[in-house]
């Protein structure tokens, strides 16, 4: 008899679902659905950096994709074995005493303050200060070291700890908050008991300071130091964690009514997309895979000899478990890839957007129309002509830290920058140069890896730009200098989910031999072209120069300097 799971892979701008053949990894359908409140700007303000999203967005998504891809892959529901969440990170919630989100209360549904602090949120840069002073200043054990040494604003304790200076209501109603992939996991099983809940080993280890070492969550002596609330909050919060691989019960009747399905349906124990999407591009030791899309996460697994507890400076943590139980998983990234390019195409559509509603030359559909062939074409156009650039120590410099840096050295203060600049500098130059910027960025995170002692042996992309961008995989396998295999599904998040849930459901006995069964082919790969490696490595070193420039707590060697 056949068996089917489901993956349910929540990214930054919409959910989509994938109902998977268990025997084989096909994909027999898909679904997605956009938050709309979101893509409204509802409850965020870029100005302050911050970003926020609320629960109902992420509710109803759930429930619209799941309908969807049970009803086009027309299968027996009772045979649809198990689902698993993944989603971005680290996404806090407040919630009550019962698991509801504080934005669904009477008096909370408005509040920015009440809803899921989305991952690129960066209102909390002095609370990450803070963390990381006293972390080395408190008197025990530095909590931070498994996470790299530095505490970010992206993570789940300096968000608390800034809504709760912040906002007074929201602080005295959250009974406690939850990562969004442990949130939707709870929502949809069973049992409500928040005491006994399986939260995400992922969750915990890489962005709230878990860790066997000091017996779970940060000491509430330390927490104190930061804030009374977070003493409190730590009492409602859980001790132990669990993998993907388990079981966190089975689907409520409430859910299994509303989406068809049985309550026999296993739910799996949430996850984060990144973790997920390497398990789906059938992730090996020593195998770095990055998930490249309006950001990058790029993950590690370790075995327990070669890692061991030797600690990697400057990464987002190394968690027993978080990808493949029975390895350390290791986490990087950088804090903007695609969004940077992003923020060059709004930039140079100002005039399209602005000065085309004042025209009394064109009607309002023709306004319409130019504005959508504009927006279609303007990357396309930018790149065919970057590609004619031949790389030389004449383009453009640029830092890729628009939205500040999360690997090496997690510091949200930095800022982007861009030199070498001439009259002479047209926008398929800042284009190319901007291109290599985040190139440069992953550059310098494998280089760290390597530095303290994790081997690299190959590279798989997986994501939007992976998938669409030849010309950014060329230019990243010339600066990386190695190889690059790209993950043939366009879902891989949302594959490496319904891996999990095959595992929690008992149809394989264990996550690597699941993932080889049914994780993502590869349909492509890109290899460093030997004349162009030595010319990167050129600007590269330019880079590192800016960089110094941009950040004067980096430290690089004078050797470095020398073109």
């Amino acid at each position: 008899m056949k068996n089917y799971v489901i993956g349910l892979d929540y990214g930054t701008d919409s959910v989509r679902a994938v109902l998977i053949d268990a025997e084989n990894g096909q994909e027999l359908a898909s679904n997605v659905s956009h938050y709309k409140r979101w893509k409204n700007k509802q409850y965020c303000d870029a100005a302050i950096n911050q970003f926020r999203q609320h629960p109902l967005d992420h509710i109803e998504g759930l429930e619209i994709t799941i309908q969807n891809v049970v009803k086009e892959s027309k299968v027996d529901p009772s045979l649809i074995k198990g689902i698993c969440i993944d989603t971005t990170g680290s996404s806090p919630v407040p919630v009550t005493k019962d698991g509801t989100p504080l934005a669904l209360t009477k008096g909370f549904e408005e509040n920015p303050n009440a809803m899921m602090v989305l991952w690129k949120d960066h209102t909390s840069i002095n609370e990450a200060n803070e963390i990381n002073e006293l972390a080395v200043s408190w008197g025990g054990e530095d909590v931070t070291k498994y996470v790299g040494g530095i505490y970010s604003s992206e993570w789940f304790w300096a968000k608390i700890l800034h809504i709760a200076r912040q906002d007074e209501a929201v602080r005295n109603a959250a009974h406690t908050w939850m990562e969004h992939c442990d949130l939707m996991t709870y929502l949809l099983i069973e049992n409500k008991d928040l005491k006994t809940f399986k939260r995400s080993r992922c969750a915990a280890g890489h962005k709230a300071m878990w860790h066997t070492d000091w017996n779970g969550l940060p000491p509430v002596e330390f927490l104190e130091k930061l804030h009374p609330y977070l003493a409190q909050l730590r009492g409602n919060l859980y001790d132990e964690t669990y993998t993907s691989d388990l079981s966190a019960g089975k689907l409520s009747k409430e859910w299994a009514d509303r989406l068809g399905l049985s309550t026999e349906t296993i739910i799996a124990v949430g996850t984060f997309d990144a973790h997920s999407g390497a398990v789906g591009a059938k992730i090996e030791e020593n195998t770095l895979v990055r998930v490249m899309g309006t950001s990058t996460c790029d993950i590690l697994v370790g075995s327990y000899d070669e890692v061991g507890r030797k600690t990697v400076r400057g990464i987002c943590g190394q968690v027993d478990g978080s990808v493949i139980p029975g390895f350390i998983g290791l986490e990087a990234g950088q804090s903007a890839f695609g969004d940077l390019l992003a923020w060059y195409k709004e930039l140079l559509m100002w005039p399209t957007e602005h000065l085309l509603g004042s025209s009394s030359v064109l009607n309002e559909t023709q306004k319409e129309q130019l504005r959508e062939e504009f927006s279609d074409k303007l990357i396309v156009e930018l790149t065919k002509e970057a590609e004619k650039i031949p790389v030389s120590e004449s383009l453009p410099i640029a830092l890729d830290w628009i939205n500040g840096r999360r690997t090496p050295d997690a510091n949200q203060e930095v800022k982007s920058a861009i030199s070498n600049l001439s009259l002479g500098t047209k926008a398929p130059h800042v284009f190319k140069a901007l291109v290599n910027a985040i190139c440069f960025g992953a550059k310098k995170i494998v280089d760290r890896f390597e530095e303290e002692g994790v081997k690299i042996d190959s590279v798989i992309g997986i994501g939007g730009v992976a998938r669409k961008s030849p010309f950014i995989m060329q230019t990243l396998a010339n600066v990386l200098n190695k190889p690059i295999k790209i993950a043939a599904s366009d879902q891989t998040p949302a594959l490496g989910a319904a891996i999990y849930a095959a595992v929690a459901a008992g149809i394989y006995p264990n996550v690597i031999e699941a993932s080889q069964k049914i994780g993502s082919d590869f349909d492509g790969e890109y290899f460093p072209q030997t004349d162009k490696v030595e010319a990167y490595h050129k600007l590269l070193l330019a880079y590192e120069q800016l960089s110094v420039f941009a950040d004067p707590t980096i430290k690089i060697s004078q050797n470095e300097f020398s073109l």
